[in-house]
Order: structure tokens, then sequence, then C-alpha cells
């Protein structure tokens, strides 16, 4: 398999509509979702990390409201989607448990992946799940979108997803093994595209349109997808799932195209929280603390002694040392109000002082550059 697969840690798969609900009879395509879970199971057992996308809810649901050969209004989609989404987790819940595996639902939205506080608290919510060791399933929230239910944006919507949990390699399972120079249904001389290495207009050309009737998205929202992963450090592959096992025929060299990126996730975010010029607020902390953060630590709130400005949980702020020197930037665990309250304290106390349990950390280490101001660079141990 591709060196970019055997380095891999965190996956993301994501499975549409098409593949999960038979057309026909609009019911679970069981035997084949059994095969996949299959070879998620094989991937837990080798040390990887997984989350599953999903579409299908809306698929499945509308043959329950005896709505499969209808045109549905918005209210029809959600109400589908409301009926599909327990059909849906309770067939994953049973199949990952005879593998003796924990799955677990997370409903979003595009606009979750775009609000901060949104965005944060998902990311948090999918992190300690995987620490758990358990496999969060994300399925688009139909029930209360609005735009993107009309549009299909699931392959976008897995794309925001890894590069929310910072995964390796995004794997979008379709009805086609990967991009081609003209779509293949339609031209005789459709050529297979193995690897993109940069999404070029050429390359954006050449999608083509939607594909099954249970499938709202195409090649065009693939490409959108690629771009997103490999901004965010995340390889793509679009790889075929019409057959059993699709995972396991991907590392065995079926058909494929990948979308390669070249920057390394931690390096990127680095340099992302480096280059913001959107300073929100700024701390400053002992000499204690300035040593602690030197030596590759976290910052702790009993290092800080001040703390200004008008931030958030995720904003960046600036770390100033007892000389008022800017010694780091990073992303912030709490807002100002709360990290006034607890700064010179214990991360102990932070429970009882807060009323709710928090991050131990101010400003962890992973969401840091040390910046040396005489001459800037970002250093990243």
């Amino acid at each position: 398999m591709r060196q970019e697969w055997d380095n891999a840690k965190r996956i993301v798969i994501k499975i549409g509509s098409a593949l999960l609900v038979d057309e026909e009879s609009g019911r679970l395509r069981q035997e084949w979702i059994y095969s996949l879970i299959e070879d998620i199971a094989r991937l837990k057992s080798e040390g990887k990390e997984v989350v599953l996308v999903a579409s299908g809810s809306k698929a499945l649901g509308r043959n329950e409201l005896g709505l499969a050969n209808e045109t549905l209004t918005l209210n029809q989609a959600q109400a589908s989607a409301a009926i599909g989404q327990i059909s849906l987790g309770a067939t994953f819940k049973a199949l990952f448990q005879n593998h003796q595996l924990k799955a677990a639902q997370i409903l979003l939205t595009i606009g979750d992946t775009e609000d901060r506080r949104r965005y944060l608290n998902a990311r948090d919510t999918m992190n300690t799940l995987i620490e758990f060791g358990a496999i969060p399933v994300v399925n688009e929230n139909d029930t209360v979108a609005t735009n993107e239910i009309r549009f299909g944006d699931n392959d976008r919507l897995s794309a925001r997803v890894a590069s929310m949990v910072e995964a390796d390699v995004l794997v979008i399972l379709s009805d086609i093994d990967g991009l081609y120079t003209a779509p293949p249904h339609s031209s005789s001389d459709a050529q297979h595209i193995p690897e993109v290495k940069k999404i070029t207009p050429e390359i954006e050309a050449m999608a083509g349109g939607t594909g099954s009737s249970f499938s709202s998205g195409g090649m065009v929202t693939k490409i959108l997808a690629a771009k997103i992963a490999v901004a965010a450090a995340c390889h793509m592959v679009i790889a075929s799932g019409q057959g059993a096992n699709p995972i396991t025929a991907l590392l065995n060299n079926a058909k494929s195209t990948w979308f390669l990126s070249s920057a390394d996730p931690k390096t990127a975010r680095k340099n992302w929280i480096a280059g913001s010029l959107d300073i929100k607020g700024e701390i400053r902390i002992d000499k204690g603390a300035e040593q602690a953060l030197y030596d590759g630590k976290s910052l702790l709130p009993a290092g800080v002694t001040h703390s200004t400005g008008d931030f958030h949980r995720g904003d960046i702020i600036a770390i100033k040392n007892e000389a008022g020197a800017i010694i780091a930037q990073g992303v912030s665990s709490y807002d100002q109000v709360d990290t006034v309250k607890i700064i010179g304290k214990k991360s102990s106390e932070i429970t009882s002082i807060l009323g709710h349990s928090g991050r131990t950390e101010l400003v962890h280490r992973d969401n840091m550059v040390l910046i040396d101001m005489s001459n800037p660079v970002v250093k990243t141990d």
C-alpha cells in the first residue's frame, strides 16, 4: 500500500447514500455495511483511529414514510432524515458491537464547522471519543439543515471533519473509482487519473455531474472536498465502494485517485498560529512558566499573572514574559472572563472555581508556537 496510508494514524471514511441504501428497495445494504465494518475493525486492530462520515438517513427514511418515488419538499426531506437517522444509528451500533467496538453518533451541519464555538465543541467531542477507542459516526444533521440538504454537501462535510480531527487520510467511497479526464459514463476516451499533486483549473474542469438518484453529490463536490482536505494537510483518496470490503480492496491496490497534500498537519497548524495577525488578547506569565514553555510544556493557569483583551475559547492570544516581550502565540482554551478567574490557580482548582470541568492547561503545547522576537522563527518543540 502507499506510504501515505502506511504512515496514517487517523483516517476518516465517507460513504454515500448510494452505497448504504439499495435504490430499488429503499433498504439498507446490510451485507455491504457489515463488510465495511469488518474492514474498519481490521484497521482498529492495526492501531488506526477511524471516523466514519455516513449519508443515507434521508434515503432510508423516505421509504418508511412512503415517499420513495416522490420529489421531496424541504420539510419532507427533513422528516425523512429524522426517521432514517434512528435506523441508521441502530444498525451501526449493532454491527460494531459484533466486533466489540463502540459507535457514537454525531450530527453536524456545514454551519457547525464554520461557527467557532460549535466547531470546537464538535472537535473536542470527537477527539474524546477517539481517545476512548470509540468510532464517531458523523451524519449530516438533515433534520435542521436548510441549504445543505438541497445541495448534498456530505463530501465537503467529510473534508471539514477530516480537518477538524486532524486526520491523515480521508477516504471517499463512491460509485466511481476515482477521477477521470471526462465523465466515463459518457465519454469512451475518458482516462483514469491515479494521482493528483495539485488541484489546477484543468483538474476541476474534469469533474462531471451527479451520480445516482440517491446521491446528490458528484465529482464536483469531491474536488471541493479535496481542496479542503489537502489544505489541512490531509491526503484524500476517491475509491469505489461498490463491492464488498471496499477498504480491503483499496489496500490491495484497487483503482483509485489520490489527492496528495505536501504539508505536515502539525507544521501547518503551527504555521497558522504563528502567522495569525488576529490577536484577540494577551496574558503575562512568570519566570517559571516561561521556562516550562521553553522546555516544551503546556501553559498552566498557575504560571499566569495577568490577562487582558476580549477573547474567547479558540482565539489566538499573545503570551508575554515578565519583561513584556512576546515569547509565544497560542490558542486559548478559555474565554477571557474565565481566564481572569483561574490565573494563578492550580489546575485542580478549575472545576470548583468555574463550576464546571475544563481543560488542565490554559494553552496546550500543540496549540502554541514559541517566538524569538529578535529572530522570529517557529519552534515546534
